[in-house]
């Protein structure tokens, strides 16, 4: 049913085509049969009035106003010529319909005037004669002007109504075109961000185990020599190494498969760091790991994961970039607004594009960068800020006055 419906929507000049050729079938005979009754009329005239009536109807929908203007034509000439009514008047109230209904409303209201107008000079010309016709007989005239204002009237209102029911399809079709592309936009937004989210996940998996694996090859290739004994632990910390990046990164694609046992696994948090920390200082680096503060508070999966992440992150910018005979110092600050994590070493620090504005104190255990400090351009400081920013935090990143470089993320409490 909706499908015939929307192709009568679709082909409305078709439509109105075959209203109009049956409409002409039917009435254009009797007209041309009524007017040829007139004392000036022929069979020929009235055929013609009744097919200039008529014809314009194919164009009621489509071209309104045109059509309304060629029948309020035929009809005012034929009252002129004195053309008695006739059943191809039938015209003259669907156009009322049409241009009530389709037309612009100055339209509408212009045909409704018209079409009132024509009512009382119809009667008054054809039914109802002011000159010979006495006062006890006005009644019958009124009579007759108010019949054909309520067809004219009810024309109107229901085309009248037909504009609002239309306008207020358009308006709620327009508004789910609307929301269909809020939703289609939205999908690329969370597709955008997903795609993020697993660049940030791909990159602090094998970063992190690439560059333990990069620093112990290169130690163990330099150290063989001179110490052999040292091989053997080298490759099982490149083993274990390798092993434990292999993990996260099944676990990551079982997450995108789907997969509901990866997808429930436990992600790393902050239990899982002295794990982390035992793997880098195997790499040779060395790390002091202090807690203060307060009580621990509980975080969600997601801020302890972020937590992890960002010490993981620090501890391999500190291998990459720091030099040899660096150590680190990795702080966990308990607040009464949330939780801090500091990860800073006291080597060469990091490239010139790490360069931040504003002093930074001194390195110590305690030292932490400015807080007002913007994240660097890298890939590693930037997947660590939009870490921190998903749970309304801060990460501040620079190098340290007194040698080396610093990062700390400030992450709030989650209250629930």
């Amino acid at each position: 049913m909706h499908s015939i419906y929307d192709w009568f929507r679709r082909h409305r000049f078709a439509v109105d085509f075959v209203l109009m050729a049956v409409l002409w079938l039917v009435a254009t005979p009797l007209s041309a049969v009524s007017a040829g009754g007139a004392h000036w009329a022929s069979l020929p005239a009235g055929l013609a009035a009744a097919t200039a009536l008529i014809v314009p109807v194919a164009w009621r929908r489509t071209r309104t106003v045109m059509a309304g203007s060629i029948i309020a034509v035929v009809a005012i000439t034929q009252w002129a010529l004195d053309i008695a009514p006739m059943p191809a008047d039938i015209a003259v109230p669907i156009i009322v319909y049409a241009l009530a209904a389709f037309g612009p409303r100055w339209a509408s209201l212009g045909g409704l005037i018209l079409a009132l107008l024509g009512s009382i000079m119809l009667v008054t010309r054809f039914f109802y004669n002011l000159t010979s016709s006495s006062i006890a007989d006005l009644p019958y005239g009124a009579v007759l002007i108010l019949m054909v204002w309520v067809l004219v009237l009810f024309s109107w209102t229901a085309g009248d109504l037909t504009r609002t029911k239309r306008l207020r399809e358009q308006a709620l079709e327009d508004r789910a075109h609307r929301l269909e592309i809020e939703a289609q936009h939205e999908r690329q937004l969370a597709a955008s961000d997903e795609r993020a989210h697993i660049a940030r996940e791909m990159h602090d998996i094998v970063a992190h185990s690439l560059s333990v694996i990069i620093t112990q090859a290169d130690g163990a290739r330099y150290a063989a020599a001179a110490s052999p004994e040292i091989a053997p632990a080298t490759l099982a910390t490149i083993a274990e190494t390798g092993r434990s990046s292999l993990q996260e990164m099944r676990r990551l694609l079982g997450v995108l498969r789907g997969d509901a046992d990866a997808s429930m696994r436990p992600l790393p948090g902050l239990t899982d760091l002295d794990e982390l920390l035992l793997g880098i200082r195997a790499a040779g680096l060395m790390i002091s790991y202090d807690v203060t503060g307060g009580a621990r508070r509980m975080l969600p999966a997601g801020a302890e994961l972020t937590a992890y992440r960002v010490v993981q992150e620090g501890l391999t910018n500190v291998m990459k970039h720091a030099g040899p005979q660096v150590e680190a110092a990795v702080l966990l600050n308990w607040t009464a607004r949330g939780l801090e994590v500091s990860v800073m070493d006291n080597g060469r620090g990091a490239s010139a594009s790490f360069a931040t504005t504003g002093p930074l104190p001194v390195y110590d255990a305690g030292a932490s960068p400015a807080p007002d400090l913007a994240p660097s351009a890298g890939n590693g400081l930037r997947g660590m800020a939009e870490r921190v920013k998903l749970y309304d935090g801060t990460l501040a990143a620079g190098p340290l006055p007194g040698g080396g470089f610093g990062i700390t993320a400030f992450i709030p409490y989650t209250e629930t």
